[in-house]
């Protein structure tokens, strides 16, 4: 496991210090992981949205497979023909 360092104000840790029954490391672990989650959530919807955005602009009767065949055929070459 890795160690990394938190500076914290003087009186921060002498209340810290006070609350000796609470482990710290564990504390500040869960703290960062629901940052982490939270922030990997928030891409997600923002590419979720992104998406959306892109999907709408497509014009309604627009079909991709031809276009999907195209580059298909382009980036590997049209074996089958």
């Amino acid at each position: 496991m890795t160690s990394i360092s938190v500076r914290v104000p003087d009186d921060l840790k002498k209340k810290m210090k006070k609350l000796n029954h609470i482990n710290w490391s564990d504390e500040l672990r869960a703290v960062i992981l629901r940052i982490i989650d939270r922030e990997e959530n928030i891409n997600i919807a923002k590419a979720l949205l992104s998406n959306e955005e892109l999907r709408k602009e497509a014009p309604s009767k627009w079909d991709s497979t031809d276009l999907i065949r195209y580059w298909r055929d382009n980036r590997y070459g049209n074996s089958g023909n």
